[in-house]
């Protein structure tokens, strides 16, 4: 595996890649790599000729009071596993490279950006819709592949990409979890002993959704409420984000009958906050008409 550092030096390496007609696929991340991590990269590297991943932490997407000083890093342990993997070039920019000068431009996709998780972090959303598309700039994948923990991001880079015209295919992986149900996050390791045990809260309320989905409640107000109440029993559990919505446009929903629904989690524990999802529900059925 080749690690580069410089924005023209990775331009070279792609170039040559793309000139023997080889594909690209592109696994950007902000490293403290986890199972989660490493299955994207095992998607791109299925799907393609040569991977590139990226280990940045992003400061644009980071608020006043953020943990970006303290947000892990282990770059010894992240090369190793990506070179295990097989990852051709790990992208590992530093700040001074990717913002040598501070930023006039921004990306955003402010009506989906402001929703959910952008509305208890405003301006993250336009943080990460500015470094992806800069990456995408530099790397030039054909495929970039994200997780479905992320779900806001993946609608809202997927958006970007449709509006901006860019040619790159999004690929959404499935997330991946630790036995007990929690999703893999790099701030998973913020969590003491006693966090970590109340963290299940959180998938735990999603399977709490599904139930009563089942069980036929049909006002997703209702549905949120519920919610909201059951990760209060928890008592190191905050919830700043309940919400059902629908799963293309994160848009209110009048009713769950017969459609689906994502159900957005937005917990804090202690002072960790950790975000998770799930689609529940059944498409719409819809009639074809006679010729």
């Amino acid at each position: 595996m080749r690690v580069v550092t410089r924005i023209a030096e990775l331009r070279e390496h792609i170039a040559a890649i793309k000139n023997e007609g080889r594909s690209l696929g592109f696994v950007p991340t902000m490293g403290y790599l986890h199972a989660g991590h490493m299955e994207l990269v095992a998607r791109a590297r299925s799907d393609n000729d040569a991977v590139v991943v990226s280990i940045f932490v992003n400061p644009l997407q980071f608020g006043k009071n953020e943990d970006l000083t303290r947000y892990p890093r282990d770059f010894e342990r992240d090369s190793a596993m990506l070179s295990a993997a097989g990852v051709d070039i790990l992208f590992s920019p530093s700040v001074q490279e990717m913002y040598p000068q501070p930023m006039q431009t921004i990306v955003d996709v402010p009506a989906l950006g402001s929703e959910l998780e952008g509305a208890v972090r405003p301006g993250h959303f336009a943080g990460v819709a500015t470094v992806v598309t800069k990456l995408f700039n530099i790397v030039q994948p054909h495929a970039a592949y994200f997780g479905k923990k992320d779900y806001q991001q993946v609608v809202i880079i997927k958006r970007m990409v449709e509006d901006l015209a860019l040619p790159v295919r999004i690929v959404a992986v499935e997330t991946v979890r630790e036995a007990d149900g929690l999703a893999f996050s790099s701030r998973n390791s913020y969590l003491t002993a006693d966090e970590r045990a109340a963290a299940v809260i959180v998938p735990k309320a999603l399977d709490e959704a599904e139930r009563l989905y089942r069980d036929g409640i049909g006002e997703p107000q209702a549905l949120e409420a519920v919610l909201a109440a059951f990760i209060a029993r928890e008592p190191l559990a905050v919830a700043e984000v309940v919400a059902v919505r629908d799963p293309q446009t994160l848009t209110r929903l009048e009713t769950l009958r017969d459609r689906q629904a994502l159900v957005a989690l937005f917990v804090r524990i202690g002072s960790t906050r950790l975000l998770d999802n799930r689609i529940i529900g059944h498409r719409r059925q819809t009639q074809s008409r006679a010729a």
